[in-house]
């Protein structure tokens, strides 16, 4: 793989700035965001008032633990319009969450805020080693989901060539990726693992191919499953995380040179972790559940937005701003088998370090009596499809697991392509116990 870490003279100096200068910014910004949100969002001067704060209480950062939480069932009960901080004709873009699970999700967005979240998304490829003039294959699905045309205009933003592909007919993604020669792709990590598979089956070497970078957002995903794409590709993986309640992607992301965790873009979101039961903040480097506060966001501020996902804060590396972790789950995905807590990616972790099964996974929850049980469904690959390698695969998979998770789990091994695929975000977990 080839050293595409970016020059310093191209970053912008906000990156690079002391913590005093970034903690400056960002309370400054933060006393804006609570009054624009506190002066023009009526849910947030409800909220506000009922917890028995105003704006003008916060004196340091630390004092926003004294603002209410806003979590994703305020934005439904908000449906459609009523988050927004400006008359509906000053908001040029709405997204919205798929709603699988009841109203979706909605945001706004003014011209200004197109232009900060663009702006966060070039910064994020070039930390990802993306530069101007470089092609990107953009297979991230278009349409109300933020993930392709935020990652669309930030590429833009900073001066590539887009190949707005989205998601989906995967051999294509394969020739046009091959006739194309783009450098950089932006994808799911699962899908990622699809295209994989599809070149194998065109009987194309993927180390071959012109792709430096993948930059992997929407989903959970382990070092593991980095080595084995970068592995497969001799190219670097990177992470980037966002969602769309709080702007889209760009929110943070890794640094090619680093590749330790994700920098979070202070001098737009304000980050903290919360114990996920009693929502007390708790130090940088504790372990809990991510919140963000946006500082510059017009359209829809958001306040102590509850993420669920899991992390922790960490100082900065390759930047001066904070790290995440890489997220290890997300508190409502927690899955407790007979008093154990279970993440996806624990079960991810021990299926790639089996070499006879595929990187293909998906985990079934199920009665035996009144206990509650677990299937993981796995598949093993084409030269390691006998009948005897299958049952020893699927042997191993349950003591690994057994081992290192603490559960007891039914390992079914099924032949080449036998797990779904998804063309998204993959869906880990199928649960039937009711």
């Amino acid at each position: 793989m080839r050293d595409l870490t970016p020059s310093r003279d191209s970053l912008d100096a906000i990156e690079i700035a002391s913590r005093d200068e970034i903690s400056a910014l960002q309370l400054d910004r933060l006393k804006w965001s609570l009054q624009h949100a506190y002066d023009n969002v009526p849910f947030y001067k409800a909220q506000f008032d009922a917890a028995g704060v105003h704006p003008a209480d916060l004196k340091s950062l630390k004092d926003l633990a004294k603002f209410p939480f806003t979590v994703k069932s305020d934005l439904r009960d908000n449906y459609p319009f009523n988050m927004f901080a400006v008359p509906r004709d000053k908001i040029s873009r709405i997204h919205a969450s798929s709603g699988t699970t009841g109203k979706p999700t909605v945001v706004g967005y003014t011209d200004g805020d197109l232009e900060m979240w663009a702006n966060m998304v070039a910064r994020s490829l070039r930390a990802a080693g993306t530069k101007p003039g470089d092609m990107l294959h953009n297979a991230y699905g278009y349409g109300l989901f933020t993930g392709g045309l935020g990652a669309h205009y930030g590429a833009e933003k900073l001066g590539c060539t887009v190949v707005p592909v989205s998601g989906g007919m995967t051999a294509r993604q394969v020739t046009l990726i091959e006739d194309f020669r783009p450098t950089t792709i932006m994808v799911t990590p699962s899908y990622m693992l699809n295209i994989l598979e599809q070149y194998h089956r065109q009987g194309i070497d993927p180390r071959d191919c012109s792709l430096e970078v993948g930059v992997f957002g929407a989903e959970p995903w382990t070092n593991k499953m980095r080595a084995e794409v970068e592995a497969a590709f001799d190219m670097h993986a990177v992470d980037i995380y966002g969602l769309s309640e709080v702007m889209g992607p760009g929110v943070a992301s890794e640094c090619v040179e680093t590749k330790d965790g994700l920098h979070i873009w202070e001098d737009n979101f304000y980050p903290e972790i919360i114990d996920p039961v009693t929502g007390e903040v708790v130090e940088d480097g504790e372990m809990g559940e991510l919140v963000f506060t946006t500082l510059t966001k017009e359209g829809m501020p958001i306040i102590r937005y509850r993420t669920r996902d899991l992390t922790r804060l960490l100082p900065g590396t390759a930047r001066s701003m904070r790290r995440m972790e890489k997220v290890t789950g997300r508190s409502d995905d927690m899955m407790i088998l007979r008093g154990v807590n279970v993440f996806p990616t624990q079960i991810e972790e021990q299926v790639l370090t089996i070499e006879g099964l595929a990187p293909h996974y998906q985990i079934e929850l199920l009665k035996e009596g009144q206990m509650d049980a677990m299937r993981v469904h796995v598949e093993c690959l084409p030269e390691h499809s006998s009948p005897e390698a299958q049952a020893a695969h699927g042997a191993t998979l349950k003591h690994r697991i057994k081992e290192v998770v603490g559960i007891t789990a039914v390992i079914v091994v099924a032949e080449p392509g036998g797990v779904a695929r998804s063309e998204g975000k993959a869906k880990r977990v199928i649960d039937n116990r009711s």
